[in-house]
């Protein structure tokens, strides 16, 4: 089956066939470092690293080239480096460094290229030039600004008419404009703020020639993919596009777009601004970073998505039954002295193409299908374990199918006993184990008050226990 992407520009969903197999571009704006990213900025990040690692299991890990840019460069990095008195590289890099610490905790595989404002600077200037050779653009006042009506295609990709796109937007009223939808390719910086040499003057890029400088620079033109959030369509992504055909005349500048949906709290977007916002950084630190990702791919990502606590707790359930059956296989497994290590390859494929799983993400990243998938796996391989006499290269293969597409979707890489008992140390994972030994003991003896009282002890031990059919397994419960 081919991969199918919804493309925003044509509005419709198209198979995917890269410009070169054996070089796929894809770039995704990335975050402006002034302070922790809360999870609605988050989404597009996992989302756009599940498309990364299902074009790298299609195409090859080395074909696939993911530029997701940084905005080291910016009023609110300024006024966080003024207000602590320090330089605003010290800003950036505290705030990248959490940043991609958080995004890693989340399972998302780090960028091919990460290209930052400040060291891209010489090709935003000549980039600049170009439009203003091109006469697309014009100096005025200390400014230089691209001049829309130079774009004819200006507004096809939110599909918007100028009028409604002004008025929709944040669109700065400056009597130096020829049009009112002219945005700022140059402007003078403020006293005291950082400034480069340029033909028209010291002073900074403005935003949105910043991410065309940096796909030129690092993928080249036309790039197969862009990706982003919803909210960047206009004017950000509007204005990237026109900047960058303008300047090297080309007629494409991205062949597909892609757009995921906003993260909301209540009815609204989340958003700094509107102060609704839940820091990954927090996040991360009541719950594992496969429960929060699982939580952000719940919904199609191109639907708006709820965030709320049942949310996670939802997606921490569905984990825990994933891991449940690894700690149950591995269990019976090593009980029956069956090694699990060498599947049929063949076989693990047809479990695989029988599940519907890489369909499903090949249909636009459906990802709450190929949940379901997940599960109709584990459902195969637990009613497999269940037999009398297991057929254990079916549970091999079927475990291994499993494992393959959990772990493209960036799951069920802990360890499963670490998963449930992570937080324990060696000495009492020791004293659980005897107690949970002595339990069953009691159990099989019928003394039901001694098995009562064991788990009396074990719950004072904040562990609880998972009776099943295969046994009894345990986990530290979560502090939440």
């Amino acid at each position: 089956m081919a991969l199918s992407l919804y493309d925003t520009m044509t509005r419709s969903t198209r198979a995917f066939v890269p410009r070169d197999p054996e070089r796929v571009t894809m770039y995704v704006c990335g975050p402006t470092v002034y302070n922790f990213a809360h999870i609605g900025n988050f989404r597009p990040v996992v989302v756009f690293d599940l498309l990364f690692r299902v074009l790298r299991d299609r195409f090859g890990e080395d074909a696939v080239l993911y530029a997701a840019n940084v905005t080291d460069v910016d009023d609110k990095i300024n006024r966080k480096a003024a207000d602590e008195g320090v330089p605003i590289s010290t800003i950036t890099n505290r705030y990248l460094e959490a940043y991609n610490a958080d995004a890693a905790a989340l399972g998302a595989l780090r960028p091919t290229f990460q290209p930052k404002v400040t060291e891209t600077m010489d090709a935003i200037v000549a980039m600049i030039g170009r439009l203003i050779e091109n006469g697309a653009a014009y100096a005025a006042e200390g400014h230089v600004l691209f001049d829309t009506q130079a774009f004819p295609d200006y507004g096809k990709l939110s599909g918007q008419p100028m009028d409604q796109m002004i008025a929709g937007a944040r669109v700065d009223v400056a009597p130096y404009k020829r049009h009112p939808a002219d945005f700022v390719l140059w402007k003078p910086s403020k006293e005291n703020e950082p400034e480069w040499e340029s033909p028209w003057g010291p002073g900074r890029p403005g935003w949105h020639i910043e991410c065309s400088a940096m796909i030129e620079q690092v993928l080249g033109l036309p790039i197969d993919i862009h990706g982003g959030g919803e909210d960047l369509k206009f004017p950000h992504h509007e204005n990237e596009m026109a900047q960058g055909c303008c300047a090297d005349k080309v007629d494409t500048y991205a062949r597909w777009w892609l757009h995921n949906g906003f993260l909301k709290l209540g009815e609204e977007k989340m958003s700094k601004s509107l102060g609704n916002v839940a820091l990954a950084h927090d996040l991360l630190q009541s719950y594992p970073g496969e429960a929060i990702r699982w939580a952000l791919l719940a919904g199609h990502y191109r639907a708006p998505l709820e965030w709320n606590g049942e949310l996670i707790e939802q997606a921490k359930r569905a984990l825990d039954r994933l891991y449940q059956l690894l700690v149950d296989v591995g269990r019976v497994a090593r009980d029956n002295g069956e090694d699990l290590a060498n599947p049929h390859a063949a076989e693990v494929t047809d479990h695989l193409r029988a599940s519907g799983f890489m369909a499903a993400l090949e249909d636009d990243l459906n990802t709450p299908q190929a949940f379901a998938c997940l599960f109709a796996l584990l459902n195969g391989v637990r009613a497999e374990l269940m037999k009398s006499q297991p057929n254990w290269d079916s549970v091999a293969s079927q475990r291994a199918a499993l494992l393959q597409a959990a772990n493209l979707m960036g799951f069920l890489e802990a360890d499963p006993n670490a998963w449930f008992q992570g937080a324990a140390d060696d000495d009492l994972k020791t004293r659980v184990e005897a107690l949970i030994a002595a339990r069953a003991a009691a159990r099989a003896a019928k003394d039901w008050p001694e098995a009562d009282r064991i788990r009396v002890q074990l719950a004072a031990l904040n562990v609880e226990v998972m009776d099943g059919p295969t046994g009894a397994t345990w986990r530290i419960r979560e502090q939440v």
